[in-house]
């Protein structure tokens, strides 16, 4: 997984990578242990994704500001997208199978 772009704000980030394909907005559903697209209703469960990019953004003034842009794919249902998420003060740190495969790649860096 490489970040090839620096994006300034997530309002940015949410631009180019729709620009480069990643059109569907993903939620997080801890309870279900699945990722839901806003616009199909389909849900992914953490097997059925990679994440591809992940794009974090500090806040200047304000921890609470601190959030996390994840571009993902799920090739065999033909899904590209992103899921935004806290970090920091406001992350989500319920111990789900799909919060733990987001924040694995973070515990690598």
């Amino acid at each position: 997984m490489a970040t090839p772009i620096s994006y300034d704000t997530v309002t940015e980030a949410i631009r180019g990578l729709t620009k480069r394909g990643y059109t569907l907005d993903f939620d997080i559903l801890t309870e279900e242990e699945c990722l839901i697209c806003r616009q199909s209703k389909k849900q992914l469960s953490p097997d059925d994704f990679e994440i591809d990019e992940i794009h974090r953004f500090e806040g200047d003034s304000d921890p609470g500001d601190a959030m996390i842009v994840f571009a993902i794919s799920a090739p065999g249902h033909k899904l590209k997208g992103y899921v935004v998420n806290a970090f920091g003060v406001y992350a989500d740190t319920a111990s789900s199978k799909i919060v733990s495969k987001l924040l694995s790649p973070l515990n690598r860096q």
